[in-house]
């Protein structure tokens, strides 16, 4: 908890921006925005570090485009409506490019303001479906895979791997955990062989999760799994397992990490999830997680190396363009290819990332294990 509410002055500190000396007034501006407050902070918090760190890499060899580059970070709380507000002050204090959000939602709702100020956006953790294959969100790019993929895996996984004939699938009621679970429900759908006994909604933060866990327990699913974060997905997964329902947990990226098995204890153990492949023999990777043990006295969080790659990105994109014109940049990122802590990434004609995909994990022994 220390560590947490030292991390949380940290991220407000840098409301103020990190400039190198000597270089005020002719910087290169980057907003950040995400969750730093709230039970999903630690998400955000990740990957706030991963930017902030990529940025001093970035300022000790030049900055971008020969000028140093400042760093402005605002709180969305996860909330669409605080988001635009947020965004809006970010363009407004002269933002030129965003890494951002953590929660889809809050991305879509922010995107309609940086859309429009003409900025190009980059998450390191938005993985709804809408944001690159509707087309509404020409100015998005992302370093994490998307909805669908994770929905094809957990799908597939479900079917072939644990042999499952009948499944639960609950959500948030959000863009991201509704989403993801309307996208697995379709995978089923074609696959056949797997019956989507519960398709149900719950109200995040809620006190008590003992209807949810009811209802399935009377459908009888092999299988639960979950579309949301993992504040939510511990409390269920507790109540499922001291009311000794006969079922698997299965949830997204949502609950991937350690704050999820914080939060859960004992009964995350056996808890299945998928998250980005495991890319920890990675020389950058190893780099920047040292560094990050060495700034911060703790292993990196969740999308903190999405993060990092993140601003890689934008900077390769602005230097191949030579200029921060909106039509010049973007069409920049589509050729650039980046040797990130992820491994070579690149960019497909949607903004989704080629060269990091997803893989499946299981919680034993207290630690998330790769199982896929």
């Amino acid at each position: 908890m220390k560590s947490f509410f030292k991390a949380l002055a940290l991220a407000l500190v840098l409301l103020i921006g990190i400039t190198a000396p000597g270089f005020a007034g002719d910087t290169i501006k980057i907003g950040c925005g995400g969750v730093i407050s709230g039970d999903l902070a630690p998400y955000g918090i990740s990957a706030v570090r991963g930017v902030e760190i990529a940025i001093e890499d970035l300022n000790a060899k030049g900055g971008i485009l020969g000028k140093q580059i400042e760093l402005l970070v605002g709180d969305d709380v996860c909330k669409p409506e605080v988001a635009v507000n947020m965004a809006t002050k970010l363009v407004s204090d002269g933002a030129q490019m965003i890494v951002g959000h953590v929660c889809s939602g809050a991305t879509i709702a922010a995107n309609k303001i940086y859309k429009d100020a003409g900025l190009l956006v980059i998450s390191s953790a938005s993985t709804n479906d809408d944001l690159t294959l509707k087309g509404e969100h020409p100015n998005f790019f992302r370093t994490i895979s998307y909805d669908g993929a994770q929905a094809d895996l957990m799908a597939n996984f479900v079917k072939n791997d644990l042999k499952t004939k009948t499944v639960a699938l609950i959500h948030d009621k959000g863009d991201y955990g509704k989403g993801q679970m309307e996208l697995v429900k379709t995978v089923f759908e074609e696959l056949g062989g797997v019956e989507v006994v519960l398709f149900a909604g719950v109200t995040t933060g809620a006190v008590d999760y003992s209807a949810i866990v009811q209802k399935i327990k009377r459908s009888k699913a092999e299988v639960t799994m979950w579309g949301g974060y993992h504040s939510d997905a511990s409390k269920i997964v507790g109540m499922i397992k001291k009311k000794k329902v006969n079922t698997i947990f299965f949830g997204a990226d949502g609950i991937i990490g350690d704050n999820f098995v914080q939060l859960a204890g004992k009964y995350s153990d056996g808890v299945y999830a998928t998250g980005p492949n495991d890319t920890s023999n990675n020389p950058l990777y190893k780099e920047i997680t040292a560094k990050h043990l060495a700034k911060y006295g703790e292993a990196p969080g969740t999308f903190f190396h999405n993060g990092y790659a993140c601003v890689q990105a934008l900077a390769a994109g602005a230097e191949k363009a030579g200029s921060l014109d909106y039509d010049k940049f973007r069409a920049a990122m589509f050729e650039i290819q980046v040797d990130s802590p992820l491994g070579p990434i690149g960019f497909d004609t949607n903004g989704d990332v080629i060269g990091a995909g997803f893989s499946v994990y299981q919680v034993q022994n207290g630690k998330y294990t790769q199982v896929n």
